[in-house]
């Protein structure tokens, strides 16, 4: 598969965005869940440039990866184009200055994006285990 790094963020950046992403996606309203979104919204600014990292990451190593036997098709061209401006306005949208509720709007759009190619649970499950094996990040 082709890639091309677009972040390094430590493993344990990527579990803890992971984990923010899913919650923004599962949140029932719980207390439990209130709770721990007011956790995470603590952090605001910070909060919101690690989801535009990890949304960077999503979307280049994972979401749009192509197949080595079409990295020299022009729609691999167009996708690389295509990835490269969104994550670039993904991540200057969440560096805006719009700390959580930036991060929270990053997030249902991530969510979004991987509802429409697998359960977003496991494919963040799959993440995760990359983040843990210290794999790069390429989807198989």
């Amino acid at each position: 598969m082709t890639t091309s790094p677009t972040t390094q963020l430590a493993p344990e950046q990527i579990l803890r965005a992971a984990d923010y992403v899913e919650l923004v996606w599962t949140e029932q309203g719980s207390e439990e869940d209130r709770a721990a979104l007011t956790e995470f919204h603590a952090d605001g600014s910070e909060l919101a440039r690690l989801i535009g990292e990890f949304g960077a990451l999503l979307l280049a190593d994972y979401l749009t990866v192509v197949p080595d036997e079409h990295a020299d098709c022009e729609s691999a061209y167009v996708l690389g184009k295509l990835v490269t401006v969104a994550s670039r306005y993904l991540k200057r949208w969440c560096l805006a200055g719009g700390g959580a509720e930036a991060a929270w709007i990053a997030a249902g759009f991530l969510t979004e994006v991987m509802q429409e190619i697998d359960q977003v649970h496991q494919f963040l499950a799959d993440v995760r285990g990359d983040a843990y094996a210290g794999r790069p990040a390429v989807a198989a």
